[in-house]
């Protein structure tokens, strides 16, 4: 019925031959994971705030970005294990800690996903939003019970990324940016905010982002050190990608702005859109808003089973079952609670800030510690350095997360 999404991988000595769809299909479900409904409204407010200085946080995050994705992919995909199978082989139970956070965490914002498919179709073609919800929800249900599953959602999330990508880059030219302005920023910013740095790395890598890809190249057979290469090229080129959409949204924002367009506190990713291109502009950030969240529905749903079931025990139908269900299981809630309370969203944005420096901490530590499970392979010692420093910044990211929550039980 389904493709193997969840085929055992095997150190082979010699590389197997991996077609370009898997590779390219990896790197846009990690990409596409983290540009969603949230992803855009961070932007937005950060570009208003900040103007062409933002630059200076994207360019800077990318590059946090890069040094902890890199670690990530490399230590999975050279172990051939899932980020919880390492985190029990590390300390006995620490994996379930790992799935009991993702889970949470993960059913919490795919509701929002779920809802941000909703208000993408209303704005794009005025339908009810919950109609609309159910609609693409129903496309990504199709997905995973496609005979190809894998292969379909590869196929869909590269046409959805190039889609959203091809149109925000249509509304950025029509809007006018300063370009100049934003490259001066990016290395010599007016305004320093420390805030939007760990605001876009922990929404680029946070939660089950910064695994959704590496496990999607396990369950294609991408392990084993002589993958290496591959993998980390799959890990940079998916930090890129997130970056170039991250740029050009912040371009298109930037442009508006810059012409003193007044947005819709509300909303103000579309009214920005419909500032730059009129109506026309309005129904494609529709387009865009929906893309983002139908992918990210994907990308969280697949990336939260894989870290409850095992590539060697559960077969490939009950997996694509298994995601079917957390699909439906979130839109159900959605439909009766609506979009998911900001308290919920506080709770569970301290869920993943916790869930990051544990499984980062994890994977640093089977690459300075535990050769054994990298197959004798010799990790880089400048690579774990900067992993590690990567690492450190996450702590510090898994405090701010946790700060709002304590507040709301406190007061």
């Amino acid at each position: 019925m389904a493709e193997n999404l969840s085929a055992t991988p095997t150190d082979a000595k010699a590389p197997t031959v991996t077609s370009k769809g898997t590779l390219l299909g990896a790197i846009f479900l990690m990409a596409t994971s983290s540009i969603g409904p949230g992803f855009i409204t961070q932007t937005t407010t950060f570009t208003v705030q900040l103007g062409a200085a933002f630059a200076f946080a994207i360019a800077v995050s990318i590059l946090a970005d890069i040094a902890v994705q890199t670690n990530v992919w490399r230590v999975i995909g050279v172990s051939g294990r899932r980020a919880q199978e390492l985190g029990n082989l590390s300390l006995p139970g620490l994996g379930y800690f790992m799935a009991g956070l993702l889970l949470i965490g993960g059913l919490v914002f795919n509701i929002g996903n779920v809802a941000g498919a909703g208000l993408g179709m209303n704005i794009m073609t005025d339908i009810n939003v919950k109609l609309g919800a159910i609609i693409l929800v129903l496309v990504a249900v199709g997905v995973f019970l496609s005979k190809r599953a894998g292969v379909a959602m590869d196929r869909i999330v590269v046409l959805l990324g190039a889609l959203m990508i091809l149109l925000t880059l249509y509304v950025a030219i029509t809007s006018g940016p300063p370009v100049v302005s934003a490259l001066k920023n990016t290395v010599a910013p007016e305004t320093f905010s420390a805030l939007a740095i760990t605001t876009l790395i922990g929404g680029t890598i946070g939660g089950y982002i910064i695994y959704a890809g590496a496990h999607r190249l396990l369950d294609a057979g991408v392990s084993g050190p002589s993958r290496v290469n591959e993998l980390t090229q799959s890990a940079v080129l998916g930090i890129i990608v997130t970056g170039i959409m991250r740029v050009i949204l912040f371009l298109a924002i930037l442009g508006v702005i810059h012409a003193g367009a007044a947005l819709d506190p509300d909303n103000m990713a579309a009214s920005a859109f419909e500032a730059a291109a009129g109506t026309v502009g309005l129904r494609l950030f529709g387009v865009i808003f929906a893309a983002a969240a139908l992918t990210s529905v994907i990308g969280c749903s697949y990336t939260t089973v894989t870290f409850l079931t095992s590539q060697e025990k559960t077969s490939p139908r009950t997996t694509n079952l298994l995601v079917v269900g957390f699909i439906a299981l979130s839109t159900i809630l959605y439909l009766t609670i609506g979009a998911a309370p900001q308290e919920l969203l506080v709770f569970a944005g301290a869920f993943n800030g916790i869930l990051l420096p544990v499984g980062i901490g994890v994977i640093m530590w089977v690459a300075w510690r535990r050769r054994d499970l990298l197959h004798g392979y010799e990790y880089p010692k400048w690579l774990a350095a900067l992993g590690t420093a990567a690492w450190v910044l996450t702590v510090y990211l898994a405090i701010r997360s946790i700060e709002p929550a304590i507040d709301l039980i406190t007061g």
